[in-house]
């Protein structure tokens, strides 16, 4: 198991949530993709090495597939 965790909320163009989900469902790190109603089309859940790691995925390769307006990671706490 990764020792740090996040879901990613996503905003897509119109229309593409879908390819944008499919898309990123196939990066390494991406544990699962799914569409969603409400404010954010995409939720993503993720998984690194270190919060370095989390956020090269995020920024390297989750925010460079197309479609993607807006992204919000929301790291998860063991409380």
């Amino acid at each position: 198991m990764a020792d740090v965790q996040a879901y990613i909320l996503i905003q897509t163009e119109v229309g593409k949530a879908a390819q944008v989900a499919k898309e990123v469902r196939e990066i390494e790190g991406v544990d699962a993709a799914e569409d969603v109603t409400g404010p954010y089309d995409v939720i993503v859940r993720a998984s690194a090495g270190n919060v370095d790691d989390l956020g090269k995925l995020v920024v390297a390769k989750i925010q460079a597939v197309e479609g993607i307006t807006r992204t919000l990671t929301c790291p998860v706490v063991h409380l």
